[in-house]
């Protein structure tokens, strides 16, 4: 199995909650490091430094009835120092790994990302799409807008950050998993072209040609893949401690499978694993199951 072609790995903590706007989640981060991720990864040969953990604040003043953009400063500010930071890292010759926190941290690596890579694809393994704006949203939680601001659309102060160009291709980016997509997400979806493997098209064409098809999406024409891991993508037998469950996802196995694909196109430029509530879990079940699954998508394999 080929995995990642960078043997150097930078894990970057971001211990936050406030896109989900519900407590646990900003307990990811140390979850996934208690469950032996470092270990892992130096057991299948890769070098590792730990940076630590972004700073978030822990305190917020209350949000406003019906607000469309909850914590948005915060979630801005967390956001441009980790774009920052990962940008640093890939320019030091290391691949980041970023350790959520809430989905809406997904803004800051991307961007990142893309002040070191010029065409990036991205797989969005996650049980909904993200692609709410402020016009469009229910709950006005920024984790749900995370992709759409990656795309160009959605809150200056979020769209702004890594500069005007840090924007993602929508006809390089892929959604696998989803089964839980908002009106107002579906016309966007549609109007953008953006490619969607909904739980029915895996239950009717098997994960191996959804996953063959999304490689060859997000690969052609770019300069490598990042994965944006949200453990909600899995069904909540198989990934209990997640804030936004959704019933009939990801079996287990189904996880692996597409992980050990990414792995052996060699393509993987950069990483995110995001949504472990340890607040919500089962003996750590849902932190452990994130680390094997980054195990697989970095080469780990049965023989």
């Amino acid at each position: 199995m080929i995995a990642a072609k960078n043997r150097n790995i930078s894990l970057i903590g971001v211990p936050m909650q406030w896109g989900a706007d519900r407590p646990g989640v900003e307990m990811g981060p140390t979850a996934i490091r208690s469950s032996n991720i470092q270990t892992k990864l130096e057991s299948l040969g890769y070098r590792i430094r730990d940076v630590g953990d972004i700073h978030v604040n822990r305190i917020q003043e209350p949000c406003s009835p019906g607000e469309k953009l909850k914590y948005l400063a915060e979630i801005a500010r967390v956001n441009a120092e980790l774009a920052a930071l990962v940008s640093r890292e890939m320019g030091q010759d290391q691949l980041p790994l970023v350790l959520g926190g809430d989905h809406s941290l997904a803004i800051g690596t991307i961007k990142g990302v893309l002040q070191r890579v010029n065409k990036l694809g991205v797989i969005w393994f996650d049980a909904h799409a993200d692609v709410n704006t402020e016009a469009t949203t229910m709950s006005g939680n920024i984790h749900g807008m995370s992709l759409a601001v990656l795309l160009g659309y959605g809150h200056p102060s979020l769209v702004s950050i890594g500069g005007p160009n840090a924007n993602v291709d929508p006809s390089k980016v892929v959604i696998v998993g989803a089964r839980s997509v908002d009106p107002g997400e579906k016309a966007f979806l549609r109007e953008k072209g953006i490619r969607v493997f909904t739980m029915h098209d895996i239950d009717r064409y098997g994960m191996k040609a959804v996953m063959e098809e999304a490689m060859e999406r997000v690969t052609q024409g770019t300069d490598g893949v990042h994965l944006s891991l949200d453990l909600d993508g899995m069904d909540p037998s198989a990934a209990p401690g997640v804030g936004t469950p959704v019933n009939g996802g990801l079996s287990y196995r189904e996880s692996h499978f597409a992980m050990e694909l990414l792995a052996e196109s060699g393509a993987l430029v950069s990483a995110e694993v995001v949504e472990v509530n340890p607040a919500l879990d089962v003996n750590n079940k849902t932190a452990q199951t994130a680390v094997e699954l980054i195990a697989s998508v970095f080469g780990e394999s049965i023989l």
